[in-house]
C-alpha cells in the first residue's frame, strides 16, 4: 500500500503527518550539512523523529492508536531527555544514576523492541529479548557460554547513555548513511526516473527473445540499485513488467519468478547497492571507488545467470518479444532517462570531481532529483503533480526511514549485549569449533545464518547484522575484510527468495496470482548465482580483483561465467535428465575449481 493511501482523510491531520515527513527529511539532511553534531544527540534524535512512523501512522483500531500514541510519547521523552542531557550524561561514563535514569533506559530499550515488532514482526525482537535476558542473567549459565556479570546500572548505561548500545555504530550507519540514500531513492522513485529505467530496458532488450523478462532484469537492476528493497522493487516495477511478460503468454511463474529475482539483485549493482556500498565504507573503511570495483564484476554475473537462465526457459516455453509498437519512442528514453542521470551525474561528479564524501554528495543528488519533480516526461510543468510527487517522496522517505531503524536499533541491542558480555567472541569460537577451523564449512554456516538474520528484514539491514555477528570468525580464517563484507551481503539476500520466507516471491505472486511455491522454485532456479556466486567468490578471489589484477579478474569472470551458464542449462533447460545432472556438475567443477588453481 502506498504511504498516500495511508493518510487521514481530514486535512489537519494529512497536514500534520506531510509536516513531520518533512521534519524526517530536513533533520538527516540538515545533519550532513549543519556538520559535527554529537553523537547522544543526532542518534537519540534519529530515533525521536521516526517513532511516531511506526507506532501511529497508518495504525488501524483504537487499542493500537492508544498504546502507539503511549508509547510513541514515553519513547520520544525519553530519546529526548538523552539528546538534551548529552553533556551530564557523558561525564557518568555508561553509569546511570537513580531510579529515574533506569526508567528511561527500560523505557528506551522495551520501545526500541516494540516498534521493531510492530515493523516487521517477532524474530528480531525476540532475539533481543532473550539478548537482554542473557546479559541480565546470564552469570548463572555455566559453562564457557555464561559470564562474570555486569551491574545493572553499568549495563543498562552502556546500552542507552553510552554508544555501546542503542547509539552504537549500527546507529551511526542508519543516521548518517542509510537514511540519506533511502531519502534520495524516494526522490527518483516520486519522479520519472522509474519510467525513465524501464524505458532504457526496453529499448535495450525488448525486441531480443524473452524480450519481456530481459527487460523486467534490466530494469530491476537499474531500481534496485536504488531502492535498497527487494520487495519495493517488485512493487515498483513489477507493476510494468508483469502484466507485459502474462500479455505475451509468460507461465505465471516464470513471470514472477523473473521479477522477483531481478528485483533481488538490484541491491548487488553498484553504483548504490541500495546504499549497501556506502555502509561498507562506513564499517571496513575501504574506499568507495575500491568496493565500487570489486562489486561490479560479481553483480554481472549474477545478471548474466538470469539471462542466460531465461534463454535456457525459451527452449520450454514460446517466449517472445516486445512488439515494436508498444516498445517506447527514442525521444521518449533520451528525455526520461533524464530523470535518472542527471542525479546519479551529480552523485559522482560531486564524489570524485569534488572530492565530497558520499552523504554530502547524496545530498545535492537529492536536491537536485526534487527539481526534476517539477517537470514530467514531456518536459511539462505542473504544480498539482509537483505537490503530490513532493508529498509521496516525504511520506516514502519517512516510512522507509522509520522501518529500517527500527530494524537497526533492534539489532543495536544484540550487538550491544555481544560486546558487553564477551558473547560475540563466544559465537564467533563456536563457529570456528563447529566447522573445525576450516573455512567452508565456516562459510556454510554463516550462508544460514544470513538466511535466519536475514528473514523479514531489509538487505541492508541483515547485511549489518549477519557481518556483525558473523564477519569476525571469517576474518579470522582468512579472508580479507571487503571480502568477507561482500560475502555477507550477498548472503543477506537469500531470504528474498529463498523459503520459508521470500518476501520478494510472495509479493510477485500475489501480484499475478500465482501459487507462491511454484514461483519459489522457478526463482532459485533462475537466482541460483545469488547461491553459487559469493562462495565463488572465495574460490576465486581475483574476480573482486578488477583495479589491482585486471587479467586476472577478467579470468576469473569468464570462469565463473561459464560455470554459471552449465549450472543453468543443467537447472532448467530443456534436456535429457543425465545430461542436466552432467551439466550442473561440470558447472561447480568450473567455477570451483579456483579452490585448486589459486
Amino acid at each position: 500500500m502506498e504511504p498516500e493511501e495511508k493518510l487521514p482523510k481530514a486535512a489537519w491531520a494529512r497536514a500534520i503527518w506531510i509536516a513531520l515527513a518533512a521534519l524526517l527529511v530536513v533533520y538527516h539532511i540538515g545533519l550532513i550539512f549543519w556538520g559535527l553534531v554529537p553523537n547522544l544527540v543526532s542518534r537519540p534524535l534519529h530515533m525521536a523523529v521516526v517513532l511516531p512512523w511506526i507506532f501511529l501512522f497508518g495504525v488501524r483500531g483504537r487499542w493500537a492508536m492508544i498504546s502507539g500514541a503511549v508509547l510513541t510519547v514515553l519513547g520520544v521523552g525519553a530519546a529526548g531527555w538523552v539528546a538534551l542531557n548529552y553533556q551530564m550524561l557523558g561525564d557518568q561514563y555508561g553509569f546511570l544514576e537513580g531510579r529515574f535514569q533506569i526508567g528511561v533506559a527500560v523505557v528506551l530499550l522495551l520501545t526500541v523492541i516494540e516498534a521493531a515488532r510492530r515493523a516487521i514482526g517477532w524474530p528480531l525482537p525476540l532475539a533481543a529479548v532473550v539478548a537482554l535476558a542473557y546479559a541480565l542473567w546470564g552469570q548463572h549459565i555455566p559453562g564457557e557460554f555464561g559470564h562474570s556479570g555486569t551491574p545493572v546500572e553499568s549495563f543498562l548505561g552502556t546500552m542507552t547513555i553510552a554508544e555501546g548500545g542503542l547509539w552504537g555504530s549500527l546507529t551511526a550507519v542508519s543516521v548518517g548513511v542509510v537514511a540519506i540514500f533511502v531519502i534520495f531513492g524516494a526522490v527518483l522513485n516520486a519522479g520519472e526516473a522509474g519510467q525513465g529505467f524501464m524505458n532504457v530496458a526496453a529499448a535495450a532488450a525488448g525486441r531480443l527473445t524473452g524480450g519481456a523478462a530481459k527487460v523486467s532484469v534490466l530494469s530491476s537492476a537499474l531500481f534496485g540499485s536504488i531502492s535498497g528493497s527487494a520487495s519495493a522493487n517488485v512493487a515498483s516495477t513489477g507493476a510494468i513488467t508483469l502484466p507485459a511478460m502474462t500479455k505475451l503468454g509468460y507461465p505465471k511463474r516464470l513471470a514472477a519468478g523473473v521479477e522477483a529475482v531481478a528485483s533481488s539483485g538490484g541491491q548487488i549493482m553498484p553504483p548504490l547497492m541500495g546504499a549497501g556500498a556506502f555502509v561498507m565504507v562506513e564499517l571496513t573503511g575501504t574506499p568507495y571507488t575500491q568496493i565500487m570495483a570489486a562489486a561490479i564484476l560479481p553483480a554481472i554475473l549474477y545478471f548474466w545467470a538470469v539471462w542466460v537462465g531465461i534463454n535456457a526457459y525459451a527452449t520450454r516455453y514460446e517466449l517472445k518479444g516486445i512488439a515494436a509498437e508498444d516498445r517506447p519512442e527514442k525521444r521518449d528514453v533520451i528525455v526520461t532517462s533524464l530523470f535518472f542521470l542527471v542525479p546519479f551525474t551529480v552523485l559522482m561528479l560531486a564524489m570524485f570531481g569534488l572530492g565530497y564524501t558520499p552523504q554530502y554528495a547524496a545530498c545535492l543528488s537529492i536536491l537536485a532529483g526534487a527539481l526534476l519533480l517539477f517537470i514530467d516526461g514531456r518536459l511539462r510543468f505542473d504544480l498539482g503533480q509537483t505537490g503530490r510527487r513532493l508529498v509521496s517522496a516525504l511520506l516514502s522517505s519517512a516510512r522507509q526511514v522509520a522501518m529500517i531503524a527500527s530494524i537497526i536499533l533492534c539489532a543495536s541491542i544484540v550487538i550491544g549485549v555481544l560486546g558487553v558480555t564477551g558473547l560475540g567472541v563466544k559465537i564467533t569460537s563456536l563457529i570456528l569449533s563447529g566447522s573445525g577451523g576450516m573455512l567452508w564449512p565456516s562459510l556454510l554456516l554463516t550462508a544460514m545464518a544470513c538466511l535466519v538474520l536475514g528473514m523479514e528484514v531489509p538487505t541492508t539491514a541483515a547485511y549489518v547484522i549477519c557481518v556483525s555477528v558473523a564477519g569476525p570468525a571469517l576474518m579470522q580464517l582468512g579472508l580479507e575484510p571487503l571480502q568477507a563484507h561482500l560475502f555477507v551481503f550477498w548472503f543477506a539476500l537469500l531470504s528474498t527468495i529463498t523459503p520459508p520466507v521470500c518476501g520478494a516471491v510472495f509479493i510477485a505472486a500475489g501480484m499475478i496470482g500465482e501459487n507462491w511455491v511454484k514461483v519459489a522454485t522457478t526463482a532459485m532456479a533462475l537466482g541460483v548465482g545469488l547461491y553459487v556466486i559469493p562462495l565463488g567468490m572465495v574460490a576465486n578471489p581475483g574476480v573482486l580483483m578488477l583495479t589491482e589484477e585486471p587479467l586476472w579478474a577478467i579470468f576469473a569472470f569468464f570462469r565463473i561465467a561459464l560455470g554459471l551458464a552449465l549450472i543453468s542449462h543443467g537447472l532448467i533447460g530443456r534436456r535429457p535428465l543425465g545430461l542436466r545432472v552432467a551439466l550442473l556438475l561440470a558447472g561447480l567443477v568450473v567455477v570451483f575449481a579456483g579452490v585448486w588453481l589459486n
